[in-house]
C-alpha cells in the first residue's frame, strides 16, 4: 500500500497558490513514475500536473503558520512537466523496432493504460505538452501522435542547459565549480526523471559526457557544503556519490536529532497543555 491510500486523517498539503479557494480543489491521480515505473500519486489542479513529496522527520515538528504538525510529516506539491510522465506511454505506444520508427496513434488510444485510468484525466493538457516531442499526422478532424527520438533529444537537452542555469543561481559553489561539472549534476537531476534506457544514455552520448566515469574520477573529499550553525550541507549530487560524505551527514543528522529531541518534547507538551486548558 502507497502512503496516500488507506489515509482517515486530515493532512496539510503546501504548494503553489494558484488563485481563488475553487482554483485549490484537486485530484489526486495514481500514475507510474517514469524513471522507477512505480505507482506514484501526482495532484492535478487548475490545469497543472504537480508531483506530490512527503517528508518525514523523526523528531519535531512543523511550524507552519499558526499550525504545528506534530509527527514531523509534511507533504508538498511543486509543478512538473507532463513530458516527463508521458514520455514512457508514447514510448511503448509508438511500437518502435530497429530502424522502424513505429505508429502514429490517437491520443485516447495512447492513454488507455490498463489499470491506470487516470491518465486518461490528462488529456486536456496531453496533447499541447507532448506535441514538442512527437510527429503529428492530422487526418480530418482527427490527430495522430509518434514520439520522435530526435525531438526527445533536443527537449532534454533545453532542460540540461534550464537546470544548470538553475543549480548556478542556486548555491555559489555550483558558480565556482568546473563547467563540465556542474553539467554532469544537470544530468543527474534529470536522470531521476528518467530511464537510463534509451533516454539518459542517448542524453549522455550526444553531450560527450559519462556520468560513471566522471564520478568515479571524482576525489572521495568534496567540500561543495553551504552549511548553516545546526544543519548539514545543502544537497550535491557529487556528495551523495562518496561513502565519506553519505557518513559525514549521516552523523551530523544524528547529532542534531540529539539536541532538537529534548526541544521537541517540550514543544510537543507545551501545546498539549495549551490545547487542555483550551478545552
Amino acid at each position: 500500500m502507497t502512503w496516500w491510500e488507506g489515509f482517515n486523517e486530515t493532512r496539510l498539503l503546501v504548494g503553489p497558490d494558484p488563485g481563488g479557494a475553487e482554483n485549490r480543489i484537486g485530484q489526486f491521480l495514481p500514475l507510474l513514475h517514469p524513471k522507477s515505473g512505480n505507482k506514484t500519486c501526482y495532484l492535478f489542479v487548475n490545469g497543472e500536473l504537480q508531483e506530490l513529496s512527503w517528508f518525514k522527520q523523526a523528531y519535531g515538528s512543523w511550524f507552519l503558520g499558526n499550525y504545528v504538525c506534530e509527527d514531523g510529516g509534511l507533504y508538498t506539491a511543486t509543478p512538473v512537466d507532463p513530458v516527463f510522465v508521458l514520455l514512457p506511454i508514447f514510448d511503448n505506444a509508438r511500437m518502435k523496432r530497429e530502424d522502424d520508427p513505429g505508429k502514429f496513434r490517437q491520443l485516447d488510444e495512447i492513454l488507455f493504460i490498463n489499470g491506470y485510468p487516470a491518465y486518461q484525466q490528462l488529456s486536456s493538457i496531453a496533447e499541447k505538452s507532448i506535441e514538442v516531442v512527437c510527429d503529428v499526422k492530422e487526418i480530418g478532424c482527427s490527430k495522430f501522435f509518434r514520439l520522435n527520438d530526435s525531438k526527445v533529444l533536443s527537449w532534454m537537452v533545453c532542460k540540461v542547459n534550464q537546470l544548470k542555469q538553475a543549480v548556478l543561481a542556486l548555491d555559489k559553489n555550483y558558480a565556482a565549480q568546473d563547467d563540465k561539472k556542474t553539467l554532469a549534476d544537470a544530468i543527474s537531476i534529470l536522470g531521476e526523471y528518467l530511464k537510463d534506457e534509451p533516454w539518459l544514455k542517448m542524453l549522455q552520448s550526444h553531450l560527450k559526457l559519462d556520468l560513471q566515469e566522471m564520478y568515479k574520477a571524482t576525489p572521495d573529499v568534496e567540500t561543495h557544503q553551504s552549511t548553516t550553525a545546526d544543519g548539514p550541507a545543502l544537497f550535491s549530487p557529487s556528495l551523495e556519490k562518496s561513502g565519506i560524505e553519505k557518513k559525514a551527514i549521516k552523523n551530523t543528522r544524528q547529532n542534531k536529532r540529539i539536541r532538537d529531541e529534548g526541544k521537541s518534547q517540550n514543544i510537543r507538551s507545551m501545546f498539549t497543555r495549551a490545547a487542555k486548558k483550551g478545552t
